[in-house]
């Protein structure tokens, strides 16, 4: 593992440990060319994901991606750090799952915003109005309104194909 701070290769391992959620290795490692310590996780990958943006370009996944996507939705609401890694354990799981190496974006974004709604309804607002692109107040209000009228999240699926 490469030192964050002086670019060393020969870091040492000093401490490991499960994660708070079992989902991860916690280790300790320190750098012994600049004496500067650092944690590092270590997850399970079940398979490369690469996914498939609504422009056709294809990325890596990134889980960190989808982790700072739902902090940000989250930020100021009362939900626990370890229910929000077990949130986003769990989606990556569903993908990883899925048996495909190519995702759609859109897919993605649907199980966050689906487990979103079911954790806060403020973070599902707030993720929903980033996700589809809210531009002006009239957007929220269509949003909302949709939402109150029969309660199911309006998720605008109609041209992509269902979610297994």
């Amino acid at each position: 593992m490469r030192c964050p701070f002086c670019g060393g290769l020969a870091t040492q391992v000093k401490d490991s440990r499960p994660s708070e959620d079992h989902a991860a290795i916690r280790r300790r490692r320190i750098c012994p060319d600049c004496g500067q310590r650092f944690t590092t996780f270590e997850r399970v990958q079940l398979r490369e994901l690469t996914v498939i943006k609504s422009s056709g370009r294809r990325v890596p996944f990134d889980r960190d991606k989808i982790m700072r996507s739902v902090q940000v939705a989250l930020r100021k609401r009362p939900v626990e750090p370890e229910r929000i890694e077990r949130f986003v354990s769990g989606i990556v799981r569903r993908l990883e799952s899925m048996g495909e190496s190519e995702i759609k974006s859109a897919v993605i974004g649907h199980l966050v915003m689906e487990g979103l709604r079911s954790m806060d309804d403020v973070a599902y607002v707030r993720f929903a109005s980033v996700y589809k692109n809210f531009r002006e107040a009239k957007d929220f209000e269509e949003f909302l309104g949709a939402l109150t009228e029969d309660g199911e999240p309006v998720d605008g699926f109609e041209d992509d194909e269902p979610v297994e």
